[in-house]
Parts: structure tokens; C-alpha cells; sequence
């Protein structure tokens, strides 16, 4: 195949799912001059039923399937999606053709009548009043705010990120405050809108958080193709997140955070004239019980080109060190096994 003159991506229809639909055609435009591409919208059933909590109707495929099925069929010839949204294993046929360079990873907190706007109050929680609203629809953000905060009530939400802001910030709503992905916030250009940027040891991020992926089907040029906008660095990173996260087993109904960072650690021990700086992947791991009353951490460094074994070794870890008890109670609440995805 030569290089294509049009393509079409397949993207959801929430402002964000469309921003970065265009961000990612805009590296291939920027790489294949003279490409033309095309944004086809496709509504998937996490958009259907926006008034029910995303564990109540099952994790698995909720923001991909249909996309997924249109990429195979041909329709498409890449899916975009927020890389957390995506299930840890591809289905067949399919596979994660690039992820570009990550934005921040970080969660935010956005606090009604707390600050003037596009003043950031710092990264602590003590901007909450004693027993505030706090919206998420995501388990991984309830627990780790419980547990730093157990006076906090968390309520959940659903809608795209404008609508969960206006919720947020309506002096009459329900919620005191919403979390947020920074880097969602960031790509919508709603960033003044951040009260407070949540420091990791309070809030890690779900794995894959601020990283895109395009995903294409199982062929060679279309890999080739797509991998021109890939980001080494990130996907060493999120492959130790996803792979921890798969270990596990977690997916909505589980709190399982996870962040990868790749870092030079000086140079090799070869010496000579091939010196080259080793770089090394830190991989931070959370699993926390949902009422925020348990948490297990840990962390651990390995080769960066070995990203799925580090993943899985800090997973055997973090059993170990007693998430086991906490994965299985939730199984047991909930009535179900996990599902390997994490909002």
C-alpha cells in the first residue's frame, strides 16, 4: 500500500473526543503532506445511557465497541480514543497503531465559588468545606479521595467535560465539586477553570490517563503508516500502566491507579566511544478499596524497553502486599469478576 491521500478516523462526538480526533490528524497531516482527512462521528453505548453510573452497565467497550467494529469492517481506517477508555487487550484484528506524546496526567479539582477564576489554590483538599459534594462517576477518584478525606461525599456524574463544569461551578447544583482530567480540561481550553491540581500521592492517575491512542487494524502499512506520530517514550510508559492494570484484573468496578515515567539514570556501563545514557522506567502502583479505608502502594524501576514485565512484576507486588483481599471483596460486592478497564 502506498501512503494513503485520505483517510478517515472514527471519533465519538463529545467536544474532547473530536479534539483529539483533529490533534491526531493534524501530526498525520504535519508527517503526509498533501493527506486529507476525514472525521467520521459514531456513537457508542457510553454515550447512550449518560444517566446511569458506568459500573452499573458494564466497563468493557462501553466508549470503543462500536468503533472497533467499524475499523474492522473497513468503514475506518483508524479510531481515536482517550487511551484509558481502551480495554488492556486488543481484539483481533486490532491493534494500538500509535500513541502520540502524552499530555498531563495529573486530576483536578473544579470547586465552585472557591477562587477567582484562573487562580489555581494549590494541590491539597483543604479547599473543601467539611462534608462536600464531590462528583465522579469514577471509583479509582472516589477512593483515593475517601481516603484522604473520609467526610467527603461522593456523588456521580456523568456528561461530557462542559457539562460536568457547569454542574460544578452552578451556585444552585448539587455538587460542591467535579473531577477532572487535567488534561482534558487543558485540551478544551477550560484550564482556568482548575481550583486544584491534585499531587499523586493523593490522586494517581488511572493508567493511560493523558495519552491518546489510534488504533488500526493488523496490517503492516497501516501500521507502518500510523506509527510515524508514535511516541516511544509514552508508550513504554503506558505499557507498564496497562500491563499492571491487566495483572490485576481491575477495571471500573476496581480503584487501580498507575504512572510510568521514563528517566535517564547516567550512562552505560560499556564505556568507549558507545556511551549512552541508560534509561530507566519508574512505575508508581495504587489499588485501593472503595470506601477509601485500604490502600496498597508501591513502586518499582526496571529497564524501559521492558515495560510489560516491570507492569506485571509491580502487580504480583501489590497482591502480595494485601490488594488481593481488597480486589476480591469488590468481586464479592458487586457480584462479578472485574472487567480490565478503568475509567
Amino acid at each position: 500500500m502506498s501512503t494513503p491521500r485520505h483517510i478517515r478516523l472514527g471519533s465519538r462526538g463529545s467536544a474532547l473526543a473530536l479534539w483529539q480526533t483533529e490533534h491526531v490528524a493534524t501530526l498525520l497531516r504535519g508527517l503526509y503532506p498533501g493527506l486529507s482527512v476525514e472525521t467520521v462521528v459514531i456513537q457508542t453505548r457510553g454515550d447512550t445511557y449518560k444517566d446511569r453510573p458506568l459500573p452499573s452497565i458494564g466497563g468493557k467497550g462501553l466508549f470503543t465497541l462500536e468503533l472497533e467494529e467499524r475499523l474492522r469492517r473497513g468503514g475506518i481506517d483508524g479510531a481515536v480514543h482517550s487511551l484509558k477508555d481502551l480495554p488492556v487487550i486488543d481484539p483481533d484484528g486490532i491493534v494500538l497503531g500509535a500513541i502520540p506524546t502524552r499530555d498531563d496526567v495529573a486530576d483536578a479539582l473544579v470547586v465552585r465559588g472557591a477562587r477567582e477564576e484562573g487562580q489555581n489554590l494549590g494541590n491539597g483538599l483543604s479547599v473543601l468545606r467539611e462534608g462536600a459534594v464531590v462528583g465522579t462517576g469514577s471509583r479509582r477518584r472516589a477512593a483515593q479521595l475517601l481516603a484522604r478525606r473520609p467526610d467527603l461525599q461522593i456523588v456521580d456524574i456523568r456528561g461530557n467535560v462542559d457539562t460536568r463544569v457547569r454542574k460544578a461551578l452552578d451556585p444552585a447544583g448539587d455538587y460542591d465539586a467535579v473531577v477532572l482530567a487535567v488534561a482534558g480540561l487543558r485540551r478544551l481550553g477550560m484550564e482556568a477553570r482548575i481550583s486544584v491540581t491534585l499531587p499523586f500521592e493523593t490522586m494517581l492517575p488511572a493508567p493511560g490517563q493523558g495519552a491518546l491512542a489510534v488504533q488500526c487494524r493488523q496490517e503492516t502499512e497501516w501500521l507502518a503508516f500510523f506509527g510515524g506520530i508514535d511516541d516511544t517514550w509514552a508508550r513504554a510508559a503506558v505499557t507498564a500502566e496497562r500491563a499492571f492494570l491487566a495483572q490485576l484484573g481491575g477495571g471500573c468496578r476496581a480503584s487501580v491507579g498507575a504512572l510510568g515515567e521514563s528517566r535517564e539514570n547516567g550512562a552505560d556501563a560499556r564505556g568507549g566511544s558507545d556511551v549512552r545514557p541508560v534509561v530507566r522506567l519508574r512505575l508508581w502502583g495504587r489499588v485501593s478499596a472503595p470506601d477509601g479505608s485500604r490502600q496498597v502502594d508501591a513502586q518499582t524501576t526496571g529497564p524501559r524497553d521492558e515495560p510489560d514485565q516491570l507492569g506485571r512484576a509491580l502487580a504480583q507486588q501489590v497482591l502480595r502486599q494485601g490488594a488481593q483481599e481488597i480486589l476480591e471483596q469488590i468481586a464479592k460486592t458487586d457480584g462479578m469478576p472485574n472487567d480490565n478497564r478503568q475509567p
